[in-house]
């Protein structure tokens, strides 16, 4: 907690307002079932769309649902899934990128051209298809965000790992006889360890942006659950009279994908932020 509190003190003001943020839409997704007033699912007004009310803070949606209750459902689908995703992709790339740079050669050369391939894909159609091929689940949109952004997170691993095999400690390393996990591992990814966090805070971003626009298509979390890009996609017939239902998912991606910005840029060491 005091290494926390450390942290926070450190950041920028702008920096502490993401931290915030961030924080806040964690804790709506950890513990937004049990503070639901309803269930995901249940028809709890007659009416829909109604405005904000005692009984209903937020309103209900096209179908009379609570709004809140599938905001705070919405939002542990959300950020969830993009942080499992963001985890799998950055994971996956920096190993591969780590490999690839110290072995070298016909390794990396092959890598690198399967990551180019895999990376002119338009994410958009690559979800489609892989979705009308095995329907949409969880699990598959978790690989489907995984997959898409590995290719991203290999480029930037591989050229920080580039810069520090060529190193002196990489070379006495070598020359003492390590193994590639132990170069890897011990020798170069805590050293770049800093520009990884960064990234992975820019894949969260991203992939947060991919799901809901996934949703929005139809392709993402299916009925009666829902993301915060489903839950703007299945109301968006009631702008007018039923603008909460809309705006309040609209504005959880959009304070969460801020909140992260502001936290990765608060990442910076002082003398790049100036």
């Amino acid at each position: 907690m005091r290494r926390f509190t450390a942290f926070a003190k450190s950041l920028s003001l702008s920096g502490r307002i993401g931290l915030g943020l961030v924080l806040f839409w964690l804790f709506a997704a950890v513990a937004g079932p049990w503070l639901a007033p309803y269930s995901v699912g249940a028809f709890v007004d007659y009416e829909v769309f109604s405005g904000a009310s005692r009984r209903f803070w937020l309103g209900s949606d096209y179908l009379g649902r609570d709004v809140l209750s599938r905001l705070l459902w919405g939002a542990r689908y959300t950020v969830f899934l993009a942080l499992g995703a963001a985890l799998a992709a950055s994971m996956t790339g920096t190993a591969l990128a780590l490999f690839a740079a110290i072995k070298g050669g016909w390794v990396d050369e092959l890598l690198a051209r399967a990551m180019d391939t895999l990376i002119s894909i338009p994410s958009k159609i690559f979800a489609l298809v892989l979705v009308a091929a095995f329907g949409s689940s969880l699990s598959l949109l978790l690989l489907i965000c995984a997959i898409t952004y590995v290719p991203g997170n290999f480029r930037i691993a591989r050229a920080l790992a580039m810069n520090l095999v060529s190193l002196d400690f990489v070379q006495v390393a070598r020359t003492r006889g390590e193994g590639v996990f132990h170069i890897a591992l011990r020798e170069v990814l805590p050293n770049m360890i800093h520009p990884w966090l960064a990234d992975l805070g820019l894949r969260f971003v991203f992939i947060v942006l991919l799901l809901s626009g996934l949703s929005f298509l139809g392709l993402g979390v299916q009925p009666p659950y829902a993301d915060l890009g489903s839950l703007v996609r299945e109301n968006i017939s009631g702008l007018t009279e039923g603008a909460l239902a809309i705006v309040l998912p609209a504005i959880a991606i959009a304070t969460l994908t801020v909140g992260a910005n502001l936290v990765i840029d608060a990442l910076k060491p002082v003398e790049d932020r100036k």
